[in-house]
């Protein structure tokens, strides 16, 4: 992890393009070590598209996108990445730690690549994880939960300066989430990693976000919850009139049916907000 005194992450003036479709532009943002940023919004408005973009995956239009002081590139050692949960086939020979150790070597296979020192911190970052127990089972055969938690091993092992999690607590259930959630809080206060987090459910990481950057119609603001998650602040960046409600300690977005958010179109059963709906009713989501 390299710690030059700048922050870890810096888009500047950053504008996303697909064809003649603005995704996002005028995007500013400055992550600090051991910051957690939660990145939220609507299907279609650009968090995954905002992760490619640091993985040197998507090009941005116009604007900067740095890590570290140098610009966003494919392969960087300074990013580590949590994709979305999903299985592996059931007859994968890899092991728990050979997932773990992908990421030290993952270009690189073979006897004789695998020094003593690079075991170690596997084994490390496997006790990190709680996932000892599980680590020479079969990858194939591990439950969600577990898959999610050697990838957050694997994601970390090579001591990054910024994590990119992409839905990581996707199909987990809540019990998973709060110990996916709460492991990632605690790698990156003990190791000063920052965190960009993209999810449609903030409830879960709620307790450990610094602050929210929310992408809408092309538009974003960024803050703290507090400042963000608002029905003042919601309300103004959709362009519709949008409600927060606190129903107990969730937060519950209220948005009525009647009022078009120009967004990309949803699946059958949604709103432009990406929230459950219903004919003639108020939609409502957890976020």
């Amino acid at each position: 992890m390299t710690d030059t005194g700048a922050p870890v992450l810096r888009l500047d003036d950053a504008e996303l393009r697909f064809g003649d479709r603005v995704v996002w532009h005028h995007l500013s943002l400055a992550a600090e070590a051991g910051e957690f940023i939660a990145v939220l919004g609507p299907n279609g408005t650009g968090k995954t598209s905002l992760l490619k973009v640091l993985l040197g995956q998507n090009r941005l239009h116009a604007g900067t996108a740095r890590v570290n002081g140098h610009l966003a590139r494919a392969g960087d050692d300074d990013i580590g990445y949590i994709p979305q949960q999903r299985g592996l086939d059931g007859s994968t020979p890899m092991r728990g730690r050979d997932l773990v150790r992908m990421g030290l070597d993952g270009h690189r296979w073979g006897p004789g690549l695998f020094s003593r020192k690079r075991r170690e911190r596997v084994d490390e970052l496997l006790e990190a994880v709680g996932a000892q127990e599980y680590a020479n089972a079969p990858a194939g055969l591990l439950s969600g939960g577990e898959l999610q938690r050697l990838r957050v091993a694997q994601a970390l092992v090579g001591e990054p300066s910024l994590l990119l999690c992409d839905e990581p607590l996707l199909s987990l259930d809540m019990n998973h989430q709060k110990r996916v959630a709460a492991l990632i809080d605690e790698m990156r206060r003990t190791r000063g990693t920052a965190v960009l987090f993209v999810t449609h459910e903030i409830n879960p990481i709620l307790p450990y976000v610094d602050r929210v950057l929310y992408l809408a119609g092309g538009h974003y603001k960024v803050g703290t919850p507090e400042e963000v998650i608002t029905s003042e602040s919601l309300t103004e960046l959709f362009g519709s009139p949008i409600e927060v409600v606190e129903v107990g300690d969730r937060l519950v977005i209220v948005g009525g049916d009647d009022h078009p958010h120009h967004l990309e179109p949803e699946p059958a059963g949604t709103d432009g907000l990406g929230l459950l709906s219903g004919p003639g009713a108020a939609s409502r989501a957890a976020i």
